[in-house]
């Protein structure tokens, strides 16, 4: 029996400090979202679900997904597994035409035309915290398939500048991405790694379209640990006052 590849996880002292000054600059964004949300009550899942009447597994919230027109990023949260520990998970997608030039897929989409690829998957508790980071196989979002080094280079332009359906929700997703980008590139490069390897045990099955594979790898994560980590690996750069 072939083992499945291993999840490379980052070493956050080895990142540049412009890398590591973003993600600082991340964290803060993430935590006064949050703060200025639970000043009301409120989290993230009550804003992505507020006016979106009752909750059904696999729908998408809000109706329509969310779209930035001027940078082509896009995200929608939907529930469909019976695990207690997840209420749902937000989605996050990048347009064909909000990509570099020069990126070209190497699968064309498996559900629709939108030429679109998935970036990461953040999986939220019932009290509206992230718990997870996780990525997929195609067929799970019937994206359009673009190597694990383009899809990499998209994560910076992931950015929803508008209001809908809530300020504090979009530059909440957006810093997440920014904060966890290293882990999220790992989990990216060890999605192809997977697809590879599924392929060479599974011969004559569509890897791409394999119900059996739906989620690549994933990974559990605290935003107040990620921070941490963060303000450690600057120490150790000697840039804690930069």
């Amino acid at each position: 029996m072939t083992l499945p590849p291993a999840l490379d996880l980052p070493d956050l002292s080895r990142l540049p400090p412009q890398r590591l000054k973003s993600m600082r600059a991340a964290g803060e964004e993430v935590v006064e979202c949050v703060r200025v949300l639970s000043k009301t009550g409120g989290n993230l899942v009550a804003e992505v679900l507020r006016g979106q009447g009752p909750f059904y597994e696999w729908d998408h919230y809000p109706a329509g997904d969310v779209f930035d027109p001027d940078t082509h990023a896009q995200y929608y949260y939907h529930a469909h597994r019976g695990n207690d520990a997840e209420h749902g998970h937000f989605h996050t997608f990048l347009h064909r035409r909000g990509m570099p030039p020069g990126i070209r897929p190497l699968l064309p989409g498996g559900t629709d035309d939108a030429d679109l690829s998935h970036l990461v998957g953040i999986a939220m508790d019932p009290y509206g915290e992230p718990i997870r980071l996780f990525c997929t196989n195609r067929w799970v979002t019937g994206e359009t398939w673009y190597r694990a080094a383009d899809v990499i280079t998209l994560l910076d332009r992931f950015v929803i500048d508008h209001a809908y359906p809530s300020w504090p929700l979009n530059r909440w997703l957006g810093a997440m991405v920014r904060l966890f980008q290293p882990q999220i590139i790992a989990l990216i490069r060890h999605r192809d790694a997977v697809i590879a390897a599924w392929g060479w045990t599974h011969p004559g099955r569509d890897t791409f379209e394999d119900p059996e594979l739906e989620i690549t790898g994933a990974l559990d994560i605290s935003v107040s640990a990620q921070i941490g980590a963060v303000r450690t690996a600057l120490a150790l750069a000697g840039l804690t006052n930069d």
